[in-house]
């Protein structure tokens, strides 16, 4: 074969192109500076399986939000300004920090400084774990709705006690009371085939499919970004958050194996409330352009007033909008911990500075327990979660599996005097890819009532044995240490 005919040969033009698309991809993923572990991983992917490895990253191997979006966030912190001032009393962001742990000031720097969002003082807090009472009160407080009801979740899933709530909402909606929901359009894709939807519409329900999926929407940007935030409004003077979709575990993913979901919420009054709403508002004008003062206006906001000691910050997080500003809040947290660290997880896939950090904190002496699932509903995060076991055994950590559902609660208690709780998993998808928002409570009585939870999950819960662990059989080791090779892509 003369050199004419090779380099027309079509598997040598082949060979070239997907060099040459190689170098293209590998070039770009450079100048993205995303982190080490996770530019090596598309690097692999680019390299080993040609051209599909490719189109895979171009897909979902940015933080790429189309262009219309990206505008629409750089005006959110204007919005959040604008509707926190009208909702917030003057003084709500004058915190006693002599009451608090010292670092908790600090914490409160950062995340302001990272969202915008400061820390308001006098909240009142009653913690829920029983997901049938949840949605049985979240129902009655969308019966007592006057002006408002708002809604955001993840998943809506039609069946048993969630249809009490959206009875709810449809009753609020009949006798005038203004009701938005902001619902994933991916998360909650069967919901959205049935025939609940349209009934809210009739029924007077502003109802919008967050995050839209579709070809021309993958082109201009991710189409995998995902709103994972859960809350609930009513009036603006009551406020839900925590980890529940709106589902009922008895009639949820019955097939999956891993036994009923478990969930914990928080019913909020007082000062946290306007930061929430301001979230949820911020969330539906990037759906449907409506105007914040048109929001603030028809949802009948009002002055929100100090009620109770707990001083809350809430921070909401997702690509575009605070990049890692939810990470750096979480590593502060572990960071400041001096005695006692509990952290409850559904999915453990940690970046690498939280595995750091989690590591550090045992190596200092702080009795760092991690409370995950014994079964979880995804063949490929349950493995690549187990690979980290080892790094965190190793130093000290006590890892508990929990035996009784998946554990779907997001805590973190830190010295009995602060608490993270909301909606972020301990995952690269939650820190990175998620739209989420977080409590962070500085209080010792919400840190006491949230250690009284995570207890009850440690009666449920298994200890793992390092020794036990270590000497598990070498198949699964290789089969959770090549998952955990392409865990930044999961």
């Amino acid at each position: 074969m003369n050199a004419v005919h090779f380099f027309l040969h079509p598997a040598t033009i082949l060979v070239f192109l997907h060099v040459a698309v190689v170098l293209a991809v590998s070039l770009r993923v450079i100048m993205k500076r995303p982190p080490t572990g996770v530019a090596l991983s598309w690097l692999m992917l680019v390299g080993f399986i040609p051209f599909f490895g490719a189109l895979v990253y171009l897909m979902i191997g940015e933080r790429r939000i189309n262009p219309e979006r990206a505008r629409g966030i750089g005006q959110l912190r204007t919005d959040y300004q604008a509707i926190f001032a009208a909702a917030t009393s003057s003084g709500l962001t004058h915190v006693d920090w002599s009451r608090h742990a010292p670092a908790a000031q600090r914490m409160d720097r950062l995340g302001a400084r990272l969202t915008g969002f400061s820390t308001v003082q006098g909240s009142r807090f009653t913690l829920f774990s029983d997901t049938q009472e949840m949605l049985k009160e979240i129902a009655q407080d969308v019966d007592s709705a006057q002006t408002s009801v708002l809604m955001e979740f993840y998943i809506w899933n039609e069946g048993g006690a969630a249809d009490e709530v959206l009875e709810a909402v449809i009753r609020a909606a009949q006798r005038g009371v203004s009701c938005r929901l902001l619902i994933d359009a991916l998360g909650a894709r069967p919901w959205w085939k049935g025939k609940q939807p349209q009934r809210l519409r009739d029924a007077g329900v502003q109802l919008r499919a967050a995050l839209p999926v579709g070809l021309f929407r993958a082109v201009v940007g991710r189409t995998d970004l995902r709103l994972h935030r859960k809350i609930v409004v009513v009036d603006g003077k009551v406020a839900w958050t925590g980890s529940m979709n709106l589902v009922d575990p008895r009639f949820f993913k019955q097939d999956s194996g891993v036994g009923e979901w478990v969930d914990a919420m928080v019913r909020l009054q007082g000062a946290v409330v306007a930061p929430l709403a301001a979230t949820m508002f911020g969330d539906w004008i990037l759906e449907t352009e409506e105007l914040a003062a048109d929001i603030v206006a028809s949802a009948g906001l009002h002055l929100v007033e100090s009620e109770g000691s707990a001083d809350i910050q809430v921070i909401p997080s997702g690509p575009g909008q605070t990049d890692d500003g939810l990470l750096q809040m979480l590593l502060a947290l572990v960071n400041a911990a001096q005695d006692e660290l509990t952290l409850t997880t559904p999915y453990l896939i940690p970046d690498e500075s939280l595995l750091r950090a989690l590591r550090g904190a045992a190596c200092r002496g702080v009795q760092v327990s991690l409370i995950v699932p014994e079964r979880v509903d995804s063949f490929l995060t349950r493995y690549a979660s187990r690979s980290y076991y080892e790094d965190l055994l190793n130093v000290g950590v006590e890892i508990y599996l929990y035996r009784a559902g998946l554990l779907h609660t997001k805590s973190i208690m830190v010295d009995g005097r602060m608490s993270m709780f909301g909606t972020v998993n301990l995952d690269l998808r939650s820190l990175w890819l998620n739209y989420e928002v977080a409590l962070f409570i500085y209080q010792s009585e919400f840190a006491a009532e949230l250690k009284k939870l995570q207890q009850t999950y440690l009666d449920d819960a298994d200890r793992v044995d390092p020794g036990q662990w270590q000497a598990r059989p070498y198949q699964e080791r290789l089969l959770e240490n090549t998952l955990r090779l392409v865990s930044p892509l999961l």
